[in-house]
Protein backbone atom coordinates (compact mmCIF):
# COMPACT_ATOMS: atom_id res chain seq x y z
CA UNK A 1 0.00 0.00 0.00
CA UNK A 2 1.46 3.34 -1.04
CA UNK A 3 1.58 6.32 1.61
CA UNK A 4 -1.24 8.12 -0.85
CA UNK A 5 -3.73 5.01 -0.27
CA UNK A 6 -2.78 4.68 3.89
CA UNK A 7 -4.18 8.33 4.19
CA UNK A 8 -7.00 7.93 1.69
CA UNK A 9 -8.27 5.00 4.02
CA UNK A 10 -7.60 6.28 7.13
CA UNK A 11 -8.44 9.91 6.99
CA UNK A 12 -11.24 11.81 5.63
CA UNK A 13 -11.39 13.84 2.83
CA UNK A 14 -11.10 16.79 4.68
CA UNK A 15 -7.82 16.36 5.69
CA UNK A 16 -6.65 15.49 2.64
CA UNK A 17 -4.73 18.52 1.83
CA UNK A 18 -3.13 18.15 5.38
CA UNK A 19 -1.55 14.44 4.67
CA UNK A 20 -1.09 14.63 1.10
CA UNK A 21 2.40 13.31 -0.14
CA UNK A 22 3.57 16.77 -0.73
CA UNK A 23 3.34 17.66 2.84
CA UNK A 24 4.86 14.49 4.18
CA UNK A 25 7.56 14.47 1.99
CA UNK A 26 8.17 18.24 2.85
CA UNK A 27 8.20 17.88 6.68
CA UNK A 28 10.77 14.75 6.33
CA UNK A 29 12.86 16.65 4.53
CA UNK A 30 12.73 20.04 6.84
CA UNK A 31 13.50 16.84 9.54
CA UNK A 32 16.87 16.02 8.03
CA UNK A 33 17.82 18.99 7.33
CA UNK A 34 16.75 20.03 11.36
CA UNK A 35 18.96 17.10 11.95
CA UNK A 36 22.23 17.70 9.32
CA UNK A 37 22.20 21.51 10.55
CA UNK A 38 22.44 20.11 14.37
CA UNK A 39 25.31 17.35 13.30
CA UNK A 40 27.19 20.18 11.46
CA UNK A 41 27.16 23.01 14.02
CA UNK A 42 27.42 20.83 16.84
CA UNK A 43 30.78 19.34 15.12
CA UNK A 44 32.21 23.06 13.62
CA UNK A 45 31.82 24.36 17.24
CA UNK A 46 34.05 21.44 18.84
CA UNK A 47 36.22 21.57 16.10
CA UNK A 48 36.62 25.31 16.70
CA UNK A 49 36.86 24.44 20.61
CA UNK A 50 39.67 22.34 19.99
CA UNK A 51 41.75 23.42 16.99
CA UNK A 52 41.48 26.98 17.94
CA UNK A 53 44.30 26.20 20.92
CA UNK A 54 47.69 26.66 19.24
CA UNK A 55 49.81 23.61 19.27
CA UNK A 56 52.86 24.25 21.80
CA UNK A 57 55.86 22.14 22.29
CA UNK A 58 56.10 20.62 26.05
CA UNK A 59 59.37 22.04 27.61
CA UNK A 60 62.26 19.90 29.80
CA UNK A 61 61.43 20.14 33.11
CA UNK A 62 63.25 17.10 34.20
CA UNK A 63 66.14 18.14 37.22
CA UNK A 64 64.31 21.35 37.71
CA UNK A 65 62.55 22.54 41.08
CA UNK A 66 58.93 22.74 41.15
CA UNK A 67 58.13 25.86 41.31
CA UNK A 68 61.08 25.94 37.84
CA UNK A 69 59.03 23.60 36.60
CA UNK A 70 55.44 24.59 36.93
CA UNK A 71 57.27 28.24 35.79
CA UNK A 72 57.91 26.37 32.22
CA UNK A 73 54.55 24.83 31.65
CA UNK A 74 52.58 27.80 32.58
CA UNK A 75 54.43 29.65 30.01
CA UNK A 76 53.46 27.72 27.44
CA UNK A 77 49.73 27.11 28.68
CA UNK A 78 50.46 24.26 30.14
CA UNK A 79 48.99 21.81 33.66
CA UNK A 80 51.18 20.10 35.42
CA UNK A 81 49.87 16.98 37.80
CA UNK A 82 51.55 15.17 40.25
CA UNK A 83 52.16 11.68 39.88
CA UNK A 84 54.10 10.42 42.71
CA UNK A 85 57.23 10.66 44.35
CA UNK A 86 60.46 8.48 44.43
CA UNK A 87 63.82 7.75 46.25
CA UNK A 88 66.58 9.03 43.79
CA UNK A 89 70.48 9.36 45.36
CA UNK A 90 71.11 11.09 42.56
CA UNK A 91 68.78 13.78 42.00
CA UNK A 92 67.86 16.28 44.55
CA UNK A 93 64.72 16.22 46.94
CA UNK A 94 61.74 17.97 45.55
CA UNK A 95 63.35 18.23 41.57
CA UNK A 96 61.55 16.63 38.89
CA UNK A 97 62.87 13.24 38.03
CA UNK A 98 60.07 12.48 34.97
CA UNK A 99 57.29 14.16 33.11
CA UNK A 100 54.86 12.32 30.35
CA UNK A 101 54.09 13.42 28.02
CA UNK A 102 58.30 13.66 26.86
CA UNK A 103 60.02 16.77 26.55
CA UNK A 104 59.62 17.90 23.17
CA UNK A 105 56.00 16.15 22.13
CA UNK A 106 53.93 18.49 20.65
CA UNK A 107 50.45 19.08 22.40
CA UNK A 108 47.53 21.67 22.43
CA UNK A 109 47.64 24.33 25.19
CA UNK A 110 45.93 23.25 28.14
CA UNK A 111 47.24 20.15 28.04
CA UNK A 112 48.14 18.61 31.68
CA UNK A 113 51.64 17.16 32.09
CA UNK A 114 51.62 14.29 34.31
CA UNK A 115 55.33 14.28 36.67
CA UNK A 116 57.00 12.61 39.24
CA UNK A 117 59.18 13.88 41.88
CA UNK A 118 62.65 13.00 43.33
CA UNK A 119 62.69 12.38 47.42
CA UNK A 120 66.24 12.70 47.44
CA UNK A 121 68.43 9.70 49.01
CA UNK A 122 66.69 7.98 51.64
CA UNK A 123 68.07 10.16 54.29
CA UNK A 124 68.13 9.54 58.41
CA UNK A 125 69.58 11.78 60.88
CA UNK A 126 72.92 10.19 62.90
CA UNK A 127 71.47 9.94 66.96
CA UNK A 128 73.37 11.37 69.46
CA UNK A 129 76.24 8.65 70.69
CA UNK A 130 78.00 10.64 73.59
CA UNK A 131 77.91 9.35 76.57
CA UNK A 132 76.54 5.73 75.71
CA UNK A 133 78.49 2.71 76.24
CA UNK A 134 79.68 0.73 72.97
CA UNK A 135 76.94 -1.38 72.59
CA UNK A 136 74.47 0.63 73.27
CA UNK A 137 75.54 3.43 70.28
CA UNK A 138 75.90 0.12 68.16
CA UNK A 139 71.95 -0.93 68.56
CA UNK A 140 70.64 2.80 68.29
CA UNK A 141 72.90 3.24 65.04
CA UNK A 142 71.37 -0.24 63.77
CA UNK A 143 68.08 1.15 64.45
CA UNK A 144 68.59 4.37 62.64
CA UNK A 145 69.93 2.08 59.69
CA UNK A 146 73.18 2.72 60.35
CA UNK A 147 76.34 1.25 60.31
CA UNK A 148 79.20 1.43 63.24
CA UNK A 149 82.15 2.21 61.65
CA UNK A 150 86.57 2.74 63.10
CA UNK A 151 86.17 2.60 66.53
CA UNK A 152 89.39 4.73 68.57
CA UNK A 153 89.88 4.82 72.13
CA UNK A 154 91.11 7.72 74.37
CA UNK A 155 91.76 8.62 77.78
CA UNK A 156 89.33 10.47 79.40
CA UNK A 157 89.59 11.95 83.37
CA UNK A 158 85.82 11.93 83.66
CA UNK A 159 83.51 9.55 81.39
CA UNK A 160 84.33 5.33 81.87
CA UNK A 161 85.65 2.63 79.85
CA UNK A 162 83.76 1.81 76.51
CA UNK A 163 81.60 5.24 76.54
CA UNK A 164 81.53 7.17 73.57
CA UNK A 165 83.54 10.57 73.55
CA UNK A 166 83.09 11.53 70.24
CA UNK A 167 81.09 10.75 66.74
CA UNK A 168 81.65 11.00 63.47
CA UNK A 169 79.22 12.36 61.34
CA UNK A 170 77.92 14.41 64.71
CA UNK A 171 74.43 14.08 66.18
CA UNK A 172 71.69 15.31 64.29
CA UNK A 173 73.30 15.23 60.75
CA UNK A 174 71.03 14.18 57.72
CA UNK A 175 73.07 11.43 56.25
CA UNK A 176 72.05 8.29 53.62
CA UNK A 177 70.84 5.36 55.20
CA UNK A 178 73.79 2.50 55.78
CA UNK A 179 76.35 5.50 56.05
CA UNK A 180 79.17 4.52 58.62
CA UNK A 181 79.74 6.26 61.72
CA UNK A 182 83.34 6.73 63.52
CA UNK A 183 83.17 6.82 67.10
CA UNK A 184 85.81 7.32 69.73
CA UNK A 185 85.53 5.73 73.14
CA UNK A 186 86.78 6.28 76.76
CA UNK A 187 90.04 3.88 77.45
CA UNK A 188 89.75 5.09 81.20
CA UNK A 189 91.76 6.98 83.57
CA UNK A 190 94.94 7.37 82.21
CA UNK A 191 98.15 5.58 83.48
CA UNK A 192 100.64 6.61 85.41
CA UNK A 193 103.20 9.23 83.39
CA UNK A 194 100.45 10.24 81.17
CA UNK A 195 99.09 14.19 82.00
CA UNK A 196 95.85 14.91 80.40
CA UNK A 197 93.92 18.39 80.55
CA UNK A 198 91.18 18.72 82.85
CA UNK A 199 88.11 20.75 82.77
CA UNK A 200 88.15 23.72 84.06
CA UNK A 201 85.43 25.81 82.53
CA UNK A 202 83.28 27.45 85.01
CA UNK A 203 85.65 26.95 88.00
CA UNK A 204 88.06 29.23 89.04
CA UNK A 205 91.10 29.98 87.24
CA UNK A 206 93.04 29.06 90.91
CA UNK A 207 91.86 25.97 90.75
CA UNK A 208 93.92 25.86 87.25
CA UNK A 209 97.02 27.52 88.39
CA UNK A 210 97.62 24.97 91.31
CA UNK A 211 97.34 22.39 88.73
CA UNK A 212 99.74 23.96 86.38
CA UNK A 213 102.41 24.17 89.25
CA UNK A 214 101.96 20.93 89.88
CA UNK A 215 103.25 19.56 86.64
CA UNK A 216 105.19 22.02 85.57
CA UNK A 217 102.99 23.59 83.18
CA UNK A 218 103.44 26.97 81.85
CA UNK A 219 99.80 29.05 82.03
CA UNK A 220 98.84 32.07 80.03
CA UNK A 221 95.86 34.09 80.66
CA UNK A 222 93.49 36.13 79.26
CA UNK A 223 90.98 38.76 80.55
CA UNK A 224 87.69 39.29 79.55
CA UNK A 225 85.71 41.91 81.51
CA UNK A 226 82.82 41.64 79.34
CA UNK A 227 82.04 38.26 80.57
CA UNK A 228 78.61 36.67 81.97
CA UNK A 229 80.55 34.66 84.92
CA UNK A 230 81.91 36.44 88.07
CA UNK A 231 85.01 37.61 88.15
CA UNK A 232 87.69 34.93 88.36
CA UNK A 233 85.43 32.38 86.67
CA UNK A 234 87.42 30.26 83.53
CA UNK A 235 85.61 30.76 79.96
CA UNK A 236 87.40 29.40 78.18
CA UNK A 237 90.82 26.66 77.67
CA UNK A 238 92.96 25.39 75.51
CA UNK A 239 94.11 22.73 75.18
CA UNK A 240 90.31 20.84 74.92
CA UNK A 241 89.19 18.47 78.52
CA UNK A 242 90.99 15.07 78.27
CA UNK A 243 93.36 16.61 75.75
CA UNK A 244 96.85 14.77 76.36
CA UNK A 245 99.08 17.50 77.69
CA UNK A 246 102.92 17.42 76.66
CA UNK A 247 105.50 18.94 79.14
CA UNK A 248 106.46 22.05 76.71
CA UNK A 249 102.60 22.28 75.79
CA UNK A 250 101.61 25.97 75.90
CA UNK A 251 98.19 25.95 78.48
CA UNK A 252 95.51 29.17 77.69
CA UNK A 253 93.02 30.32 79.71
CA UNK A 254 90.07 33.10 78.99
CA UNK A 255 88.91 34.53 82.22
CA UNK A 256 86.52 36.53 83.41
CA UNK A 257 87.39 39.95 85.13
CA UNK A 258 84.02 41.13 85.15
CA UNK A 259 83.48 43.56 88.60
CA UNK A 260 80.71 43.47 90.79
CA UNK A 261 78.57 46.67 90.37
CA UNK A 262 76.09 46.85 93.46
CA UNK A 263 72.32 45.90 92.97
CA UNK A 264 72.84 46.14 89.16
CA UNK A 265 75.40 42.56 89.29
CA UNK A 266 72.51 40.38 91.55
CA UNK A 267 73.05 37.02 89.89
CA UNK A 268 70.25 34.51 88.28
CA UNK A 269 70.60 31.27 89.69
CA UNK A 270 70.58 28.39 87.11
CA UNK A 271 69.90 24.95 88.56
CA UNK A 272 69.60 21.84 86.58
CA UNK A 273 68.99 18.11 87.47
CA UNK A 274 70.48 15.40 84.73
CA UNK A 275 68.03 12.54 84.73
CA UNK A 276 68.50 9.55 87.29
CA UNK A 277 68.33 6.89 84.04
CA UNK A 278 70.23 6.19 81.54
CA UNK A 279 73.91 6.71 80.48
CA UNK A 280 76.05 10.47 80.48
CA UNK A 281 74.52 13.51 78.44
CA UNK A 282 75.86 16.35 76.62
CA UNK A 283 74.51 19.30 78.45
CA UNK A 284 74.75 22.45 76.71
CA UNK A 285 73.73 25.97 78.45
CA UNK A 286 73.32 29.13 76.14
CA UNK A 287 72.76 32.62 77.55
CA UNK A 288 70.96 34.87 74.78
CA UNK A 289 71.24 38.80 75.60
CA UNK A 290 71.74 42.12 73.82
CA UNK A 291 75.23 40.88 72.66
CA UNK A 292 73.90 37.46 71.16
CA UNK A 293 74.44 33.82 72.18
CA UNK A 294 77.16 33.09 74.90
CA UNK A 295 77.74 29.58 75.95
CA UNK A 296 77.91 29.57 79.49
CA UNK A 297 78.61 25.62 80.18
CA UNK A 298 79.60 22.93 77.66
CA UNK A 299 79.90 19.23 78.81
CA UNK A 300 79.26 15.43 79.77
CA UNK A 301 77.43 14.80 83.25
CA UNK A 302 76.87 11.33 85.05
CA UNK A 303 72.31 10.81 85.63
CA UNK A 304 71.57 12.48 88.68
CA UNK A 305 74.04 15.12 88.55
CA UNK A 306 73.47 18.64 89.21
CA UNK A 307 74.69 21.75 87.42
CA UNK A 308 74.43 25.10 88.66
CA UNK A 309 75.24 28.48 87.09
CA UNK A 310 75.04 31.94 88.00
CA UNK A 311 74.30 34.64 85.24
CA UNK A 312 74.05 38.18 86.14
CA UNK A 313 70.67 40.28 86.04
CA UNK A 314 71.27 42.30 82.56
CA UNK A 315 73.81 40.30 81.20
CA UNK A 316 71.21 37.93 79.48
CA UNK A 317 67.65 37.85 78.72
CA UNK A 318 67.02 34.29 78.09
CA UNK A 319 69.05 30.99 79.20
CA UNK A 320 68.15 27.41 76.98
CA UNK A 321 69.22 24.34 78.39
CA UNK A 322 70.16 21.52 75.60
CA UNK A 323 70.40 17.78 76.49
CA UNK A 324 72.32 15.26 73.86
CA UNK A 325 71.82 18.45 71.34
CA UNK A 326 67.92 18.92 71.84
CA UNK A 327 66.64 22.22 73.45
CA UNK A 328 64.66 21.16 76.53
CA UNK A 329 64.08 23.99 78.72
CA UNK A 330 64.16 27.92 78.30
CA UNK A 331 64.14 29.84 81.27
CA UNK A 332 63.50 33.88 81.40
CA UNK A 333 66.04 35.75 83.40
CA UNK A 334 63.88 38.11 85.42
Amino acid sequence: MGIKEFYQRHFSSSDERIVSPGFVARVGGVGVALFLLTYFLFSWTMETVIHSRKEVLVPDIAGKSSVSALQALSENNLAMKIEGYEFNETVPIGTVLRQVPEAGSTVREGKIVRVVFSQGGESVFTPNLIGLPLRNAELLLRQRQLVLGEVSESYSLKAEKGTVLSQDPKPELSVSKNTMVQVVVSAGQPPAGIVMMPDFRQKKSDEAQQWASQNNLSLAITEDPSSLFPGGTVIDQAPAPDTVVSPDAKISLTVSSRKGAGSADKEFRVHYEVSQSGAQRHIRVVALGKQGEREIFNGLRDPGSKIDLSVPYGGAEKVRIFVNGILVEERPVK
